[in-house]
């Protein structure tokens, strides 16, 4: 049978798994949210702390630029765009992935599940990642900001749904941020936070999601007892 048409389990409670990938799967809050300061100071801009610098880690860069740097003129935005990815991109390939991670989505698989990532990153900057740490042959499809209204507006999801054939109701997404349970929210589908990412428990508290957990271990222990 093709993987695409793969029966929905009654004992399963969701037929697919979105998982954010920055903060979430791979740890790079804080070399992200240093390559965003970084460029602000090679520009002169005024630098964001690492609150506000790590509090965009997953949306679009352009969105998450405008927001940490609110004062920055438009006419700057691809100096800055530029200078973030030159920081960026001399550490991205030393980046780990969480403790766990592998095993938690190979998991999923074997117990037939849809496996997906929604995220922030461009498409190039999601393929290195992918190719990287060696995860992509484990993921049945991805959705990029660059191919997509960036989080929280809800056609990430929408979009990995028509393409597995999964109802909305029938979708869990797994995110490190209060964009990825708003726009969970606002697809129809259900969230779980991990709060071991960029957003702090009580900045996740509130959005809807199903519960928040503070480990990797956590999230296995979770995901087995929940979906």
């Amino acid at each position: 049978m093709n993987d695409r048409l793969r029966p929905q389990r009654r004992d399963h409670r969701f037929d697919l798994i979105a998982f954010d990938w920055d903060g979430t799967l791979m740890d790079s809050t804080a070399v992200i949210a240093s390559s965003i300061q970084r460029a602000c100071a090679d520009l002169g801009l005024p630098v964001p702390d690492d609150q506000r610098a790590s509090h965009v880690i997953g949306l679009g860069l352009t969105d998450a630029l405008a927001y940490a740097v609110p004062d920055m003129p438009k006419t700057m935005v691809p100096q800055m765009v530029e200078r973030y990815r030159h920081h960026y991109l001399t550490r991205d390939a030393d980046l780990p992935l969480f403790s766990g991670v592998r095993e938690i989505v190979v998991a999923l698989k074997e117990a037939g599940y849809f496996v997906a990532v929604a995220t922030g990153k461009s498409r190039v900057g999601l393929d290195r990642a992918m190719d990287f740490s060696g995860l992509r042959p484990l993921f049945d499809a991805t959705r990029c900001a660059d191919e997509c209204r960036s989080k929280p507006d809800p056609q990430m999801l929408w979009d990995l749904g028509d393409e597995l054939g999964v109802r909305n109701e029938r979708m869990l997404m797994i995110g490190d941020t209060t964009h990825d349970l708003m726009m969970a929210a606002n697809a129809g589908a259900a969230s779980l936070a991990v709060s071991y990412g960029a957003h702090d428990e009580r900045t996740l508290e509130g959005h809807g999601a199903l519960a928040i957990v503070g480990s990797t271990a956590q999230l296995r222990t979770w995901l087995a007892a929940n979906t």
